[in-house]
């Protein structure tokens, strides 16, 4: 069994009058991300954890931002394009630990969306995703409430066999 492990990291600025999507969920909100897809950060850190864990690089490399055919895409697309690269080199996703960092709006009531959203397009059990919120305690960019920032921890694995067991 071959088994890696990947680490995530996407930011993004808040600007007054764009939509809010994280972990492949529309919040409300009066500010969204700035970007040249939706702007979903979480997906974006997943992405990029995902692809570093399989050495595939990043998700500029096989998403770039100067290509108009990414445009204001729907991240989720991105996260299952990721997914079947991986599974294409036979690699599975195990699970994904991601940890959302910004002041405002609380997310307590949209974690549980974003687990059931994200453990789908990953193909996990819901207990196979964590999803965390905090703040940056009014420190930086982000305690500033200037923009949102993620990290996302992944393992996958390859060549699995499950195990017989003879009691």
């Amino acid at each position: 069994m071959d088994f890696r492990v990947g680490f995530g990291y996407d930011s993004h600025r808040l600007a007054d009058g764009l939509p809010l999507r994280l972990g492949g969920i529309d919040i409300p909100s009066d500010r969204g991300c700035v970007a040249h897809s939706d702007g979903d950060a979480v997906i974006h850190a997943l992405c990029d954890a995902l692809l570093g864990a399989a050495a595939l690089e990043d998700i500029g490399t096989h998403f770039p931002d100067t290509d108009p055919a990414y445009k204001g895409i729907d991240s989720t697309l991105l996260l299952q394009k990721t997914v079947a690269l991986l599974q294409k080199d036979h690699w599975k996703v195990n699970n994904a630990d991601i940890t959302i960092i910004m002041e405002k709006p609380k997310l307590a009531d949209y974690k549980p969306l974003m687990r059931t959203r994200l453990a789908e397009l990953l193909q996990l059990g819901e207990d196979a995703v964590c999803v965390k919120a905090k703040t940056n305690e009014k420190m930086g960019f982000v305690g500033a409430g200037e923009g949102v920032a993620v990290t996302v921890a992944v393992s996958i694995v390859k060549g699995c066999r499950q195990a017989l067991v003879f009691l």
